[in-house]
């Protein structure tokens, strides 16, 4: 096998590239060939664990650099990032399988959270309260925790990762970064770039691995947060395990995002955002909307009738074609599973208007495609339904009333994402109060906020108190210690053994 892959992989320990020595190994597949172009290295405990001193040895020099020079690496971080933009993409693209404009809009997303943690100073910034009680002042400020680590899936090897560690570098703390083993050279030249940036040695650390890697990050002393973001199974086991050994964890996991569409909707705004919502980055992403809620009839029929065509015009091909709209999921695995789903539909008696099983791309008939899906008639017992495909698989459900479409949004598992398609502002507004999710658009399909505010969903979708990035991501990398002050003078009231309203106590 070594001889027929085209690139070795490593881990990145105090800022040098780090050969695995534990004889395990994850394929790396490139999907738009279906064929392995590289291994994986899964750490052991112990190269974990020499990550883990490294970041632990670099910490107090790093949290007692001003916040202002810290703020610099991210500057030069982010003109580097900008500078190998088309080399990073196509490190995404290679092993994800993403288009390159699709790519190239994942790593702009992350962009933006080290363009806010290039403020960090402003954001550290903390509360002074003069006179409290008599000669008393109260100041509170908010240091770093020590050793984070983040956890990262494969569908965004560049976007996620940024939503985690420009915030955690930023805030003081040292950095361990566990990306996803089926594409993990992305999180690797983020490292040599962050090096390249001024980032001192062991600040950033990149360890590829699977459960005995995530396992060491959850049980070591050393590691005092963790974040992650994945499927709900592991994330609640992360959170568990993670809290079990005293750690502050953040688990954003699974999804299942609704559309509305009410019978006032524009449908051409519809149709057009569907198509985006539910297929770009073939449907790999937990904020894709898999499911449309229609209202009435009439709304979900005027969509249709404009929506299959396009699904069917929808092109499909490797991410060296330039034309390509959509391109292949990761693995054969994935291909296999979101075929079974479809599968699983049709015996469920849901309507198959488009059939995405037999899809083969002229040139990659080995790759790892699927083609758009949509299902009509779909019906909350379906497993298509109930469960995250994680595919480019639409469902249409159609409901009589807006209180229908409420209830079945509401009483889903998952509260990730959502979105209402109306010209009426007072369902809009009512629909934003109601509902239990933690996003929501309006006549905006994937309701992903800007970095300067904070990502995260509701219900089986985050395990945690804290979302990510934006001000959750300062409070979450942070703790508040708070200081009472008095200083010596004449003006002395004598001893006090009770408890005084004012704040003297």
């Amino acid at each position: 096998m070594a001889s027929q892959l085209e690139y070795d992989l490593k881990h990145y320990i105090n800022g040098q590239q780090v050969a695995g020595i534990s004889g395990r190994y994850s394929s790396v597949y490139n999907p738009a060939i279906g064929k392995v172009i590289s291994q994986t290295p899964l750490a052991s405990g112990d190269e974990v664990r020499s990550a883990i001193a490294a970041a632990h040895a670099a910490f107090p020099a790093w949290s007692e650099t001003p916040p202002g020079k810290r703020a610099q690496v991210m500057f030069n971080f982010r003109s580097l990032i900008i500078e190998h933009m088309d080399e990073i993409a196509t490190l995404v693209s290679r092993e994800h399988g993403k288009t390159i404009d699709d790519a190239k809009g994942s790593i702009t997303r992350g962009l933006e959270v080290v363009e806010f943690a290039c403020g960090i100073s402003q954001l550290l910034k903390g509360e002074y309260s003069e006179n409290v009680a008599g000669g008393v002042d109260t100041w509170n400020m908010r240091q770093p925790l020590g050793v984070c680590a983040g956890i990262t899936p494969f569908n965004f090897p560049a976007m996620v990762p940024m939503w985690m560690f420009p915030m955690a570098i930023a805030c003081g703390n040292t950095f361990i970064l566990k990306p996803s083993e089926k594409n993990p050279s992305c999180s690797l030249r983020l490292a040599e770039l962050l090096t390249e940036a001024g980032l001192p040695n062991g600040v950033f650390n990149v360890v590829n691995g699977d459960k005995e890697a995530v396992d060491t990050l959850l049980t070591d002393d050393r590691v005092q947060a963790i974040s992650f973001v994945g499927s709900t199974p592991i994330g609640e086991y992360i959170y568990q395990t993670g809290c079990a050994n005293n750690k502050r964890v953040q688990a954003l996991c699974g999804a299942k995002n609704h559309m509305v569409i009410m019978e006032d909707a524009d449908i051409d705004q519809v149709v057009d955002a569907v198509m985006g919502a539910a297929y770009g980055s073939a449907g790999e992403r937990c904020m894709a909307i898999s499911v449309v809620v229609s209202v009435g009839d009439s709304a979900a029929d005027a969509m249709l009738e404009k929506l299959v065509p396009r699904v069917s015009s929808l092109k499909v091909g490797p991410y060296t074609d330039s034309e390509a709209e959509m391109g292949p999921v990761i693995t054969p695995e994935s291909q296999s599973r979101i075929k079974g789903y479809i599968d699983a539909g049709v015996a469920e008696g849901a309507s198959l208007l488009i059939d995405g099983r037999d899809l083969t791309v002229k040139g990659h008939e080995n790759g790892c495609f699927v083609g758009a899906t949509i299902f009509d008639q779909v019906t909350p017992d379906m497993s298509i339904y109930t469960d995250e495909i994680f595919g480019p698989v639409l469902c249409v459900v159609r409901v009589e009333t807006y209180e229908e479409a409420v209830k079945i949004i509401n009483e889903h598992e998952y509260g990730n994402g959502t979105a209402i398609f109306t010209r009426d502002g007072d369902a809009a507004r009512n629909f934003a109060h109601r509902i239990q999710i933690g996003m929501v658009g309006v006549n905006v399909p994937i309701p992903v906020p800007m970095a300067f505010h904070s990502f995260g969903g509701w219900k089986r979708s985050l395990f945690g108190d804290h979302h990510i990035h934006g001000p959750e991501g300062v409070r979450f990398y942070t703790r508040m210690k708070t200081v009472t002050t008095r200083w010596p003078s004449g003006m002395r009231s004598g001893a006090v053994f009770n408890f005084k309203a004012g704040g003297e106590h």
